[in-house]
């Protein structure tokens, strides 16, 4: 009987241990992870990064050949200035029929002079009018089958412009700092657009995401200072976290938090940011303590 006494006491002990030692929350640690793809086609000349290297924002650290883009721009370069050819003739008519216009109207002033004066005729007026008006329908043609070729010339320019940007997306640039996750590709090997290259992430600060019961939300707010513990060897290691998020929908609580008869609860999901020294790694589990 005293053994028995002795038994159910202990058990009463651990219990309320237990529950005093139970965290308010547990979850596993996650981070934003981007899929860098090649923004361009052809052969990997160079890719300067390895699984776990720090890479800094705006870093190049890739570059894919590029032969094929220089040899089709230098190509419509050739084309522009043969097609600026053609508009410089175009334009040299233009302008010696300008010369005629201006010779023209200052015979038309002289003529029209000795008009009023009484010094010439009215056919001599007709005739240097009608040939001032001929010359400037002249260069309104020459205008006009000008326009034509700018306009082939503005073409070719887009062109051009548009081989400039495929041969500044050749370079691979990081575009965020991270650690790399996962390397896709090697060099030499052949890329197309779109074809993932590596896998980055910022883990200088992970998210904690965890769950709270309905009746733990009077407990909690954004912005809330929280403990958080991970395993470490024997023991436990602490962190200092703020909860950055909290879910407006209620969800089951999941699989890998509780246990089965805890499963039917409807929990809600809150993110807790932490400041990673090194340690944490995506995936891991932790618990958040909220006293």
């Amino acid at each position: 009987m005293k053994n028995i006494l002795t038994i159910l006491i202990t058990l009463t002990l651990f219990s309320c241990n237990k529950e005093d030692n139970d965290a308010d929350a547990y979850g596993n640690f996650e981070a934003t992870e981007v899929t860098i793809s090649a923004e361009s086609n052809g052969k990997i000349e160079f890719l300067n990064l390895d699984e776990g290297m720090l890479l800094e924002k705006e870093t190049v650290i890739g570059q894919i050949d590029t032969i094929q883009l220089y040899l089709n721009k230098e190509q419509l370069i050739a084309s522009k200035k043969t097609i600026y050819s053609k508009s410089a003739n175009v334009l040299s008519q233009r302008s010696v029929i300008q010369e005629q216009l201006k010779t023209a109207k200052i015979e038309q002033n002289r003529i029209t002079t000795m008009f009023n004066e009484n010094a010439a005729t009215q056919r001599q007026v007709d005739e240097i009018y009608g040939k001032v008006k001929v010359l400037q329908q002249q260069i309104n043609s020459v205008e006009t089958q000008n326009a034509p070729i700018l306009n082939e010339v503005k073409s070719i320019e887009v062109q051009i412009e548009k081989i400039n940007d495929q041969l500044k997306k050749s370079k691979i640039v990081n575009p965020i700092k991270g650690t790399v996750l996962t390397k896709y590709a090697e060099p030499n090997e052949i890329t197309s657009f779109g074809k993932p290259l590596y896998k980055i992430a910022d883990l200088s600060e992970m998210t904690l995401r965890v769950y709270f019961s309905e009746t733990q939300l009077s407990s909690i707010k954004v912005g809330q200072e929280v403990s958080v513990l991970i395993d470490e060897n024997e023991g436990t290691k602490s962190y200092k976290g703020k909860i950055s998020w909290i879910s407006s929908a209620a969800e089951f609580t999941p699989k890998i938090i509780q246990t089965k008869e805890e499963r039917v609860n409807l929990v809600y999901a809150v993110k807790v940011i932490v400041t990673n020294d090194g340690s944490l790694k995506i995936g891991m589990p932790a618990e958040v303590w909220l006293k």
